[in-house]
């Protein structure tokens, strides 16, 4: 079974400074009882463990879903973070939380769940943006409906005709699948090729532009 899970972050809503910042954290369980690894159990290792939304006023997202039999699993307030995570059995395939961070209208300004210096770690010469994540469902329109009313986008059609939620700097996607998982993630990166040859020297399955590390495929375009 995999060990670690990822989360992701986007913005609900375009902030004084819009730019293409986006966060991706790998968590690793180092001991029984957590949250991640009980997630790790139900799933078997395959899909993505949270998504993370930027807002302006989190407990006003978390009471919009508990209005709609959303519970609110955890709250968590570290100066200037302020955080509320949403029960992942009620949000379906994945965990979502609603953060807001004073300062952080700047996309680069701080997020200390990252770290105090997580700017320096940014390599735009292998990786330019997350662009877009990829969700399953048996249901795929119902679970962006229930995302959706969630998170307070409408869904639209991609040209595929999917289902979809479109962010200000990331699209949510919803296809056919047999579980309800977060799927894949999709970027942009400088060279796809000479991420897949590291990726497949590193002992991933690759499989044309994508990879699997950790249950989750990562799926490439330059």
């Amino acid at each position: 079974m995999a060990s670690i899970a990822f989360n992701a972050k986007f913005k609900t809503t375009c902030c004084s400074q819009v730019g293409s910042a986006r966060t991706v954290s790998i968590l690793r369980q180092f001991r029984d009882g957590t949250a991640a690894g009980r997630f790790l159990e139900k799933t078997g290792g395959r899909g993505g463990y949270m998504a993370i939304f930027a807002c302006e006023d989190p407990d006003a997202r978390a009471a919009q879903a508990n209005a709609i039999g959303v519970r609110t699993a955890n709250v968590i307030t570290h100066a200037p973070y302020h955080g509320v995570q949403l029960h992942p059995r009620d949000c379906r395939a994945a965990f979502i939380e609603f953060n807001h961070t004073d300062g952080s209208d700047d996309v680069l300004g701080p997020y200390p769940p990252a770290g105090p210096e997580w700017q320096k770690f940014i390599r735009k010469d292998v990786t330019r943006m997350l662009t877009g994540v990829e969700m399953q469902s048996p249901d795929p329109l119902a679970l962006a409906e229930h995302w959706g009313r969630i998170i307070g986008v409408a869904v639209t059609r991609s040209d595929a005709g999917d289902a979809e939620l479109r962010l200000p700097n990331c699209r949510f996607r919803f296809v056919k699948g047999e579980a309800e998982i977060m799927s894949a993630l999709e970027f942009r990166v400088r060279d796809v090729a000479a991420v897949c040859e590291a990726a497949r020297g590193r002992g991933y399955s690759v499989s044309g532009n994508e990879f699997l590390l950790g249950g989750v495929s990562f799926r490439l375009v330059a």
